[in-house]
């Protein structure tokens, strides 16, 4: 059995320990012979820091780690440079603060590069270390995880906006050290505004959208199938459309809209137990994610329209969700029109979307993680039979569960929501607000033998649901569609919080 590097982010010792590595020394390469400032967004998990160490391994000139990969026989390695190398997501700012373990931290790296510092200021201390240590030759800086300090604040304002400002301090030594830099790559989640090295590095390369580099991080397609051909054949005994199921649960993350990539933490973890799972979602809820998408009643997803400006920059005094959701992983580009410069983002793939749903359903309900899925169990089954009393009595089930101190249901929004995500959660297709020449249908369910379309009222009465769905004729566009078509008119109570009543139509 191989050994899979699930966590690890040190080349040497993936290397040296014999672990699988899927080879990128290729598109390493092109980087780093192609420019000197680069900055790359990626989501968590993703490969960032595993790619850092390789550059720093190659710029190190340890060519034995290398024996074996495309870049062996295609690099200088008797030409080195000393490397700086900053690890922000290990070092103990929430104890000792962001601005101290800096201080620390870089006289730590000094030390390990045999240089002695005396300037005592951080931004004074940075530049020191630079310029000393390119007494050895240009250096090579690699900042990991730059953001990491901002963003485990992003539900304590301040403090995010206290070290976003020692940020802008420390970084801007950047700006005025061109000749003793190589190469600086910094890396990270969101690409934060008024961060300076934004605004001050006007040289700074954002390669995070680049084509060129949008497989840089994560395993192809033909990666996972030349790099796990034992393990595919061995699945394929038992379930010969292991590849199809792989990819519908782990692929589709994509920067360019057209090369899609496997997150490699899913990909590995999966290898690893022999079993689909939600590996990457599990290793870090994104609650300040969830609670930024219910306070601002935000829920469906799928299909959004973002420009290129607005998908990488991130305000943490105004924080745009899709935005987020795209840097942090959760939502991935599916298309762009370079007519309108308009990216097109939607879920990348089932482990994705069917956790984040579960954590939003979870959170209206004012639920723990994980405590939505057995209401919803039946639902699937009751909608490909047309069993309209069990949906009702499930909805039933998923409403009147919210605790009543945190029931606010003054509008119809909630239920709509709700809904919308019970729906979404058992992965039928649905889709809200959909709109007709009369109007906009509230919920639109398509199952392979039915077609609903479900009108929802809060404290009037089911009939009028369901004369509008005829009158407005929200089922018409599907006459010509064999399935069944069903009209459902829903009127909810906000006293009792459960479906006060509810009428049906079918048409064939």
């Amino acid at each position: 059995m191989r050994k899979y590097p699930i966590g690890l982010q040190d080349f040497m010792k993936i290397r040296q320990d014999n672990f699988l590595y899927v080879d990128k020394t290729k598109i390493i390469h092109q980087l780093i012979s192609s420019g000197a400032y680069f900055f790359l967004s990626r989501p968590r998990r993703f490969g960032k820091s595993l790619l850092l160490s390789t550059i720093k391994e190659i710029f190190m000139g340890n060519k034995e780690l290398f024996k074996g990969l495309w870049i062996e026989d295609h690099w200088n390695w008797e030409k080195k440079n000393p490397v700086i190398h900053l690890a922000l997501s290990q070092i103990n700012y929430e104890k000792l603060g962001l601005y101290e373990t800096l201080n620390k931290e870089l006289d730590i790296v000094a030390g390990k590069l045999g240089v002695a510092l005396q300037e005592k200021d951080l931004k004074d201390k940075f530049r020191e270390l630079i310029e000393k240590t390119a007494a050895e030759g240009r250096v090579v800086i690699l900042i990991d995880e730059y953001d990491k300090p901002i963003i485990d604040y992003l539900d304590d304002l301040p403090k995010a906006q206290e070290n976003r400002a020692i940020f802008k301090s420390f970084y801007s030594v950047l700006k005025d050290s061109d000749e003793y830099i190589r190469l600086l790559l910094i890396t990270g989640v969101s690409r934060f505004s008024k961060v300076s090295i934004f605004s001050d590095l006007n040289n700074l390369y954002d390669i995070t959208l680049n084509p060129h580099y949008s497989t840089l991080v994560g395993i192809t397609q033909d990666e996972l199938e030349k790099n796990f051909a034992e393990e595919i054949s061995s699945m394929q005994v038992k379930n010969p459309a292991i590849l199809k199921d792989i990819k519908k649960w782990y692929n589709g993350y994509s920067w360019d809209g057209e090369n899609t990539v496997y997150n490699p933490f899913s990909l590995l973890g999966f290898m690893g137990a022999g079993i689909f799972n939600n590996f990457w979602y599990d290793t870090g809820t994104p609650t300040f994610l969830v609670k930024l998408m219910q306070k601002k009643k935000e829920y469906n997803f799928s299909d959004i329209h973002l420009s290129g400006t607005a998908l990488g920059n991130f305000d943490i005094d105004k924080p745009d969700s899709p935005a987020l959701l795209f840097q942090t992983g959760y939502l991935t580009i599916k298309g762009y029109d370079p007519s309108k410069t308009r990216y097109t983002l939607d879920y990348p793939n089932l482990e994705v979307e069917d956790s984040l749903v579960e954590a939003l359903l979870s959170a209206y309900r004012y639920l723990s993680p994980g405590q939505s899925i057995g209401v919803t169990d039946d639902l699937s089954d009751a909608l490909e039979k047309g069993g309209v009393e069990k949906v009702i009595e499930t909805l039933n089930a998923v409403i009147s569960s919210i605790p009543y101190d945190h029931w606010k249901a003054d509008h119809e929004s909630i239920f709509h929501i709700i809904i919308h995500l019970t729906f979404k959660k058992i992965g039928v297709g649905v889709d809200s607000e959909v709109h007709s020449a009369k109007g906009p249908c509230d919920v639109l369910i398509k199952t392979d033998r039915f077609i609903y379309a479900i009108e929802l009222k809060l404290n009037s009465s089911a009939r009028q649901a369901l004369d509008q769905i005829q009158n407005k004729g929200y089922l018409k566009p599907f006459t010509s569609d064999p399935r069944k078509k069903i009209a459902l008119g829903i009127n909810f109570s906000s006293e009792t919080r459960e479906v006060a009543e509810f009428e049906v139509k079918e048409f064939q």
